[in-house]
C-alpha cells in the first residue's frame, strides 16, 4: 500500500480559489462588461468585491458613511454591480410609477417558500397581491379602526400614569431612578399591539403586561415560548450584515452560524419565523371558527363581496409575518425618533404643545381623537421632518435594471446592475433641504413644504411605496398628540444622545425619560 499525498490536492484547491476569489473577479473589474468602472468606488477594491461593503455594515452606520461620500460624487460603485445614487432625479427613474426596474436578487434570498406583498418582484404577482390588501389599507378603513389605536393608547397612559414623577425643577436634571420610562421600549409594544389588533384581532398584551414574550409554533405545530422584538430585530440585524454578496449568501448564512456571533443571530431568526406561523394558526381557528372580524385578515382570505381569495397556507402566514415586522418596527422607530427630536428642541416643542393646547382646549378625553389633530400643520411637520432627519428605513431599497438595460438620469445602466437610493442620503442633500442636519419642521409648511414632497422618500416611493403609510400616520398622530398633551418628558441630560444602530431599519438603544403629568384645567384628565 502506498499512501497518498494531500499535498497535490491541496495545492490544486487553492490555486482554484484564487483563481476564483481573486484572479477572476480582478479581470471581470477590469473587462468591465457593464460599463460601471466610469463611476468612483467606494473603496479602492469596491469595484472588485462585496466584502467592502459588508464591512461598511458591520460598523452599523452604512448610510451615514454614505452621506458623507455622496457630498463629493451623486453616484458611487458600492460593488461589484451595485450603484448607491444620491441625485434626487433619480428617485423617478428608479422608484417611480413607470420605472421598468424591479426588486433586486436580495428580496428573492431572504424570502421564505411564499413572497408576500413587500417582497415579491414580478409586478403582476405584485398588483395581484396589493388589491388583496389594497381595500383594507384604505384610509376609510383605517380610520373605523382607530378604536384599536385608542384602546392602546389609552393602556399606554396607564402604564406611564403610574410612572409619572414629581415636576422637574427649573435648571435640574433627572435623578437617575426618576429616568423610569424606555420611551423606545413602550412604544414598540405599542405599535406591536395595535398592528396584531388591526391585522388579526390578536390581543398580544404587551402593552399590559411589560414584556413581549410571545408563543410560536414550529412546522411540526409543537410551541415555545420566545422574545418578539429580540427574535424580529437579530433576524434583520444579521441578513443586514451578510447580505451583500447575493450569489454567497446562503452559503455564507449557514456557516455564520458556527460563530457565536452570528450564531446567536441565526437562532433568534429561526425563531422568528415560528412567530407569524402561529398568530396565522390562531387566526385562521378564529375564520374557520364563522367568526367574521373587521381585519386585514378577513380581506386575505375574502374579497369585498365575501368571495374566497383561496390563497395558500405559505401566502398567508408570508403576508402576516411582513404586516407584524413592517407594520410595527418602523413606527416605532419614528415615534421614539421624534420624542428625541422634540426634547432636543424645546423651542420646536413649545410650539407643537402650543398649537395642541389650542386645538384641544375643551377635549377631556386622555386619548386624543384622530379627528381633532390629523389636519394640524405644525403636528405633520414635527412628525415628517423627524422622519426625514432620521427615516426609520435609512436602507437604499435596491432596484434591478432590466435586461435590456435602461436610462437613469440621462445616464444608460446596463441590464442587471443594482441601483438605489438611500433615504437617509436623499434626505441630506442640502440642494433640497438647507441646514439638512438640523431638526426644522417649519420647512414642511405651506408652499415650500408641498414642493419637498417629491424628495420625501421615508416610505419609499412610486407603485412599491409603503401600503401602510396611512396607519403609521393615523398611529404617530395619536400617540404624539395624547403623550404630549398629558404629560412632560425630560431625558438624562440635554447633552444626552440617543444610540443608533443601522441594519435595514435603525436598531435603536433605549431612550430613557423622566415623565410628569402637566397641569392643566381641571376638565382634562
Amino acid at each position: 500500500m502506498y499512501a497518498i499525498s494531500a499535498a497535490p490536492y491541496a495545492v490544486l484547491l487553492g490555486s482554484c480559489a484564487i483563481l476564483y476569489f481573486v484572479i477572476y473577479p480582478v479581470v471581470w473589474y477590469y473587462r468591465d462588461p457593464k460599463g460601471l468602472r466610469r463611476f468612483p468606488n467606494m473603496t479602492p477594491l469596491s469595484g472588485i468585491s462585496a466584502v467592502p461593503f459588508m464591512i461598511l455594515a458591520h460598523t452599523g452606520a452604512r448610510s451615514t458613511r454614505l452621506v458623507e461620500l455622496h457630498k463629493s460624487h451623486p453616484v458611487i460603485r458600492t460593488g461589484p454591480t451595485t450603484l448607491s445614487y444620491a441625485d434626487p432625479r433619480a428617485i423617478k427613474d428608479i422608484y417611480g410609477h413607470n420605472t421598468k426596474c424591479t426588486k433586486d436578487g436580495s428580496y428573492v434570498i431572504t424570502s421564505g417558500s411564499h413572497f408576500h406583498l413587500a417582497d415579491v418582484i414580478d409586478k403582476p404577482e405584485h398588483a395581484r397581491k396589493r388589491k388583496v390588501l389594497s381595500s383594507a389599507y384604505a384610509l376609510k378603513n383605517l380610520e373605523g379602526w382607530e378604536h384599536k389605536v385608542a384602546d392602546k393608547t389609552d393602556r399606554m397612559i396607564r402604564h406611564f400614569d403610574k410612572c409619572c414623577t414629581a415636576p422637574l425643577k427649573p435648571g435640574r436634571l433627572p435623578e437617575r431612578e426618576d429616568l423610569n420610562v424606555d420611551y423606545r421600549e413602550w412604544t414598540n409594544y405599542f405599535t406591536l399591539d395595535a398592528i396584531a389588533d388591526i391585522g388579526l384581532s390578536e390581543k398580544l398584551g404587551f402593552l399590559d403586561n411589560g414584556h413581549d414574550r410571545v408563543i410560536a409554533r414550529k412546522t411540526d405545530g409543537t410551541t415555545y415560548e420566545c422574545n418578539f422584538r429580540e427574535c424580529l430585530y437579530q433576524n434583520a440585524r444579521k441578513q443586514s450584515l451578510l447580505i451583500w454578496s447575493y450569489a454567497w449568501y446562503p452559503i455564507i448564512n449557514k456557516i455564520s452560524n458556527i460563530i457565536p456571533f452570528y450564531g446567536r443571530m441565526g437562532h433568534l431568526a429561526r425563531e422568528w419565523d415560528g412567530i407569524p406561523v402561529e398568530l396565522a394558526h390562531r387566526r385562521l381557528e378564529r375564520y374557520r371558527a364563522g367568526e367574521k372580524l373587521d381585519d386585514f385578515f378577513q380581506a386575505l382570505m375574502e374579497d369585498k363581496n365575501g368571495n374566497p381569495n383561496n390563497l395558500e397556507w405559505g401566502e398567508i402566514v408570508a403576508e402576516v409575518s411582513i404586516m407584524m415586522n413592517a407594520g410595527s418596527a418602523t413606527t416605532a422607530i419614528a415615534m421614539a425618533n421624534v420624542l428625541y427630536q422634540l426634547l432636543k428642541n424645546p423651542e420646536v416643542m413649545k410650539k407643537l404643545v402650543d398649537e395642541l393646547d389650542a386645538a384641544l382646549e375643551d377635549e377631556e378625553s386622555p386619548v386624543v381623537p384622530y379627528d381633532r389633530v390629523k389636519h394640524l400643520p405644525y403636528l405633520r411637520a414635527c412628525l415628517d421632518e423627524s422622519l426625514r432627519l432620521f427615516p426609520p428605513t435609512p436602507h437604499a431599497l435596491p432596484r434591478e435594471v432590466p435586461a435590456e438595460g435602461l436610462y437613469i438620469m440621462d445616464d444608460y445602466i446596463a441590464g442587471g446592475v443594482s441601483v438605489g437610493m438611500s433615504a437617509l442620503v436623499a434626505h441630506r442633500n442640502e440642494a433640497q433641504f438647507p441646514q439638512a442636519d438640523k431638526y426644522i419642521p417649519e420647512r414642511w409648511l405651506g408652499e415650500e413644504g408641498k414642493n419637498l414632497q417629491p424628495y420625501f422618500i421615508a416610505f419609499s416611493a412610486g407603485a412599491r411605496g409603503c401600503i401602510g403609510r396611512n396607519i403609521s400616520y393615523l398611529e404617530q398622530t395619536v400617540v404624539l398628540a395624547s403623550m404630549l398633551r398629558r404629560y412632560k418628558f425630560a431625558l438624562p441630560s440635554p447633552q444626552w444622545e440617543i444610540q443608533r444602530l443601522e441594519t435595514m431599519n435603525w436598531l435603536l438603544e433605549e431612550l430613557p425619560v423622566k415623565i410628569w403629568r402637566r397641569q392643566l384645567n381641571a376638565a382634562c384628565v
